[in-house]
């Protein structure tokens, strides 16, 4: 995000370290935070190379030199320093601003849990994200009291069952979306998890895919029925479920298909599991572009010009807020996501 469009005052109190320059590189400001972590005070660094922070092997300078205005770039274990001081690492997102500039964010990797950028926004983007979600809540409060009226005209026996029921999926999506941003405004805890049935999640997917790609793409269920159910976040899991079927659309694909399995004896990360839930999701789309490919679950990483880079890094902290992962193998014409959700041990096989 370009600074002057955030108020210095928010930008001080931004505990992620920023620096700005011009198209030259020529630094122009940083923030109280990158000012305390390089230890050099804020006056000193108007004027400074971008590049000459650089106390490694000039891998920043050779960024600067090949990043367009289209794209952002992340060096992992930059070393940077200003002038003789001491040197600091840190993971950098390097970004075009739209007068040609740079806008220079910091990760420390300390900060990182497990040193792995992909389970933190950055704060930048935290900040905008909050602001954007409390300029959606008014058009969103306009779509409910719009689908309230649908709801009380069908009542009066203007309409059929399906149209009853695209009424209450838009009130549905609407309340679920207004939770969503009440969270972002205002974080809580996450919710205690509750017992859930994993294909009443996919059918609301379903709908909500139906709705949007119509005939264009078939929607294939291909479910095993003894899957007991388990405990979870059911809202959760579908937006990310949701997520991966709206990609698969995105990308082309003109069948999808959601299989549900019980998979046995699962390793997932550092813990082994006597049993686990595997849903694929299967689609004949364009595939994963090759360039993306090891850099696909961070934030603000897209194959679409119009896409947010978002989706799939929600729906990686969803597989790990239920103990799980999310995978992928993918090919033109073949792609599949696979979601690892583990199942305590009792629940195993149902009961006869």
């Amino acid at each position: 995000m370009p600074p002057d469009s955030i108020p210095p005052p928010a930008l001080d109190s931004l505990t992620t370290p920023l620096a700005w320059s011009d198209a030259g590189g020529a630094i122009l400001g940083c923030n109280a935070a990158f000012s305390r972590w390089l230890g050099v005070s804020v006056r000193r660094l108007p004027g400074w190379p971008l590049a000459g922070l650089d106390a490694g092997d000039g891998r920043l300078a050779a960024a600067l030199a090949r990043t367009t205005m289209d794209e952002s770039l992340r060096l992992r274990r930059a070393r940077l320093r200003y002038a003789d001081g001491e040197e600091r690492f840190a993971d950098l997102w390097l970004s075009r601003l739209d007068d040609g500039g740079w806008l220079l964010e910091v990760h420390p990797v300390d900060e990182f849990p497990g040193d792995d950028p992909a389970l933190l926004l950055p704060s930048a983007l935290s900040a905008s994200l909050k602001g954007l979600a409390h300029e959606l809540r008014n058009p969103l409060a306009g779509v409910k009291g719009a689908a309230q009226l649908l709801a009380r005209r069908l009542d009066h026996g203007n309409g059929n069952g399906d149209s009853r029921e695209l009424v209450g999926l838009i009130g549905s999506e609407v309340d679920r979306l207004t939770a969503l941003l009440d969270q972002l405004l205002t974080p809580a805890p996450p919710r205690a998890h509750a017992a859930l049935n994993i294909h009443a999640v996919l059918e609301r997917v379903l709908r909500l895919a139906e709705s949007e790609a119509g005939w264009a793409v078939r929607l294939v269920r291909d479910y095993d029925p003894s899957l007991p159910e388990f405990a979870g976040d059911a809202d959760r899991l579908m937006q990310a479920v949701w997520n991966l079927v709206r990609n698969a659309i995105e990308a082309g694909a003109t069948q999808v298909t959601l299989r549900t399995r019980a998979e046995h004896g699962v390793r997932i990360a550092d813990a082994a599991h006597a049993i686990a839930l595997r849903l694929d999701i299967a689609d004949d789309g364009r595939g994963v572009p090759e360039e993306l490919t090891e850099q696909l679950f961070l934030p603000l990483v897209s194959g679409r010009a119009e896409g947010s880079g978002l989706g799939l890094a929600l729906a990686q902290q969803v597989a790990r807020e239920h103990r799980g992962s999310l995978a992928y193998r993918s090919r033109p014409g073949h792609t599949v996501f696979t979601l690892l959700l583990p199942m305590p041990i009792e629940e195993e096989t149902p009961s006869a």
